[in-house]
């Protein structure tokens, strides 16, 4: 069974790099890792829902753990495969964090993609869209944007993610 960072991205096609992330956000997440049925898994910082660890959800841990951490976002207002709605369909954003007055508001979303850094984006941007969510974030553990969005279908390109403070 992988019990490292290593071994679990090791043999992954995705092709994730993990150059966002400090040792230590590394070293927690990793310290996560537990074994059931045999596999590797890690226990959501956000749900608390024991998940499977591949490689895009321990980027998925890893950003929430960067939101609670750097951004001073309390885990109250983050949540991990929150139900979009589109059109008739439902998708589910990767991160969600909710506005601080109304709970149920998204305020950030994060989409986290393999290295196809348009369709990510614009999924994202369709996410905000939908949902009025002003920020969004992409990220793939190696790379990153930042957006905020003004009207539908209008983003500003931000350097960062608003900190609990400005929001």
């Amino acid at each position: 069974m992988p019990t490292t960072l290593v071994e679990i991205f090791r043999d992954s096609e995705t092709h994730h790099r993990l150059s966002l992330f400090d040792l230590p956000d590394l070293k927690a997440i990793e310290a996560m890792l537990f074994e059931k049925n045999g596999k590797p898994y890690v226990k959501c910082l956000a749900t608390d829902k024991d998940r499977p660890a591949k490689p895009e959800e321990i980027i998925r841990q890893l950003w929430i753990h960067k939101l609670i951490n750097q951004y001073g976002y309390p885990k109250s207002r983050i949540t991990a495969e929150w139900p979009v709605n589109a059109g008739t369909e439902v998708k589910r954003a990767d991160i969600v964090v909710f506005d601080k007055e109304r709970a149920t508001v998204p305020f950030i979303i994060v989409e986290l993609k393999k290295p196809k850094l348009k369709d990510g984006k614009d999924q994202l941007k369709s996410y905000c869209n939908w949902t009025g969510a002003p920020v969004g974030v992409w990220s793939n553990g190696e790379q990153y944007s930042f957006y905020n969005r003004k009207d539908p279908n209008y983003f500003n390109d931000l350097t960062d993610a608003p900190a609990l403070l400005a929001a």
